[in-house]
């Protein structure tokens, strides 16, 4: 195995989150080294359109205000959200647009030339701020050019596979190079995980085909714990039958949901909101009206914009059209677009504190999706996630590189850097007498939908855990990948494979363990609330070759969990 060099810290993940981190450590006067599976560009964040949050004086309703931002973020997300951290977030969000801005984010004015807003479901004022439909992909490309202005080094197509961990501490990264077959040592003080989320253990998602739970198996094999891993965000509006993201800024910008029989459906789930109510709860109101026979045939209801004007769908929403006229051949100037819900975003990951320091693993960080603080609790408002990425982003890289400054260098025993590389060439020992690989995926992802999805209960749930863990006993055993002649890839789709069961089989074991209904999580067979019991987070460690799931309190400040209704 080939050592690459050694850094002070090592970021693993190029998108927002990644870059965030990485850029903030290298002003402090540490080395840094991105490992990405993707080019930065190419990262998820870049598939972010609607906008990110910010409480903007000046440019903001007057009756707005930072606090009132951390509290629609704490009810949003069922109460199960970390105040403080809400806190943070919210008040850190006016400076980070500042500063996206002077690095040359154009984002979209309003008739006044102030930054504009536009509404976003759970927000009780308008604070959303955008470029067009295609904020991410602005985001990402000037921060990708404030990385290269600090000569920060990247490597990109190269895919980490484990952290370095020895006697409970950071020691580095091992990857494989996918392009030039070979593996690699990188050696670090630190390491930051910022790999994105896991939407690919579902079969119904708006992820790309990168996220696949990269970071959160990481780091459960490092020794971490997986903090609220049960709640996945499911979004209301993927375009059917591709699941391609129909931004929520389409029902921000004044959309409406429209069932089979031309009902606009909200009024009976969230009278006083209507669409713009938090993504959990309409979510569940188009999978009722497909489940109860009034969506279309196929799965669908329509998300009807054509009242707007071609117009302002072609100002605001330009991606949102160019998406339906290309993959469901409609103008949604001219006739409603088909939508359905689609696994989003995981609100739970690795358990940090507010500097995404991990408590369970010396020098172990970790930010964005990769990471739980907690700010989105049991269901993300939208706009809060790039708004988090680049917030607890910034804070990851500056304590991660205080941490290197003040670590001495050292190196782990040889075992602790081959047993990952090991790990990997297992996998495909068993050539012919494994499981397929696409067998794998394809069981993984119905058993997800089907008993892990939008509606769950005890005997769902029960079932996915024992046949995920035959499955993860499985995969351990060895993986057929089928060969294309592409070499490094296939051990790489193979060590993917492993990672999505790993994740796949924490989702299910914590959401049978929370008996309750919250958020994002709901349970036809606990349909209520249950604050005297469950408001805490869950926290599952891999020990051994098994599964713990612990609890701990969630902090409460200043506001008491109350009704959350729409």
């Amino acid at each position: 195995m080939e050592k690459l060099g050694v850094y002070d810290v090592v970021v693993v993940g190029a998108g927002l989150a990644g870059l965030m981190a990485a850029i903030h450590a290298a002003q402090r006067g540490v080395s840094v080294l991105v490992v990405s599976k993707s080019h930065p560009v190419r990262s998820h964040t870049a598939a972010a359109e609607g906008g990110i949050a910010a409480w903007i004086p000046g440019a903001s309703d007057p009756r707005d205000s930072w606090l009132q931002h951390a509290y629609d973020t704490v009810k949003g997300g069922d109460f199960l959200v970390d105040q403080h951290a809400a806190e943070i977030l919210a008040r850190e969000a006016y400076p980070t647009i500042m500063l996206l801005e002077r690095w040359g984010v154009l984002f979209t004015r309003d008739e006044e030339g102030r930054i504009a807003r536009r509404p976003f479901g759970g927000h009780r004022y308008p604070r959303t701020r955008f470029v067009e439909d295609k904020t991410g992909m602005a985001i990402m490309h000037v921060v990708y050019e404030q990385a290269l202005r600090l000569g920060i080094d990247m490597l990109d197509e190269v895919f980490a596979l484990d952290v370095v961990v020895w006697q409970g501490r950071v020691y580095g990264v091992v990857a494989v190079d996918l392009r030039e077959a070979r593996p690699l040592y990188i050696q670090a003080k630190a390491v930051v995980l910022a790999a994105g989320g896991a939407g690919m253990i579902y079969k119904h998602t708006t992820n790309n085909y990168f996220n696949t739970g990269d970071g959160y198996a990481m780091a459960l094999r490092a020794g971490a714990a997986l903090k609220d891993m049960e709640f996945i965000q499911f979004h209301p509006t993927a375009l059917y039958p591709t699941d391609i993201l129909i931004t929520e800024a389409a029902r921000g910008e004044g959309g409406h949901l429209i069932n089979a029989k031309g009902e606009r459906f909200m009024a009976r789930y969230a009278p006083q909101w209507m669409e713009l109510a938090p993504r959990d709860v309409v979510a569940r109101a188009i999978a009722t009206e497909i489940l109860e026979g009034r969506g279309f045939e196929g799965g669908y209801v329509l998300l009807d914009l054509t009242h707007l004007g071609e117009e302002r769908i072609r100002e605001r929403l330009p991606t949102v059209r160019e998406a339906a006229r290309r993959y469901a051949g409609v103008d949604p100037a001219k006739e409603p677009i088909p939508v359905r819900p689609a696994q989003h975003y995981m609100m739970g990951g690795v358990d940090v504190d507010i500097d995404g320091h991990s408590p369970d693993v010396t020098g172990l960080f970790a930010a964005g999706e990769t990471a739980c603080i907690s700010v989105h609790g049991a269901n993300r408002l939208g706009s809060n996630s790039l708004l988090e990425a680049a917030v607890f982003g910034k804070r990851a890289g500056l304590a991660a590189a205080s941490y290197a400054l003040g670590r001495g260098s050292g190196e782990p025993p040889a075992e602790a850097v081959r047993e990952p590389v090991e790990r990997l060439y297992s996998l495909l020992r068993r050539e012919r007498s494994g499981v397929e690989l696409g067998e794998a995926r394809r069981e993984l992802r119905e058993v997800m939908w089907v008993k892990v999805g939008l509606f769950r209960e005890e005997k769902g749930l029960a079932e996915a855990v024992s046949r995920l863990t035959d499955l993860y006993k499985r995969v351990l055993d060895g993986i057929v990948v089928p060969s294309r002649g592409r070499g490094w890839y296939d051990l790489a789709l193979a060590y993917e494979t492993l990672n999505m069961v790993t994740v796949g089989l924490v989702v299910a074991r914590a959401a049978l363990e929370r008996r309750e209904s919250r958020g994002a999580h709901y349970r036809l067979d606990y349909p209520k609330r249950d604050d005297e019991n469950y408001l805490k987070h869950s926290l599952v460690r891999l020990r051994g070759d098994s599964l713990e799931v612990g609890w701990r309190k969630v902090e409460v400040r200043r506001w008491e969990p109350g009704e959350r209704a729409y």
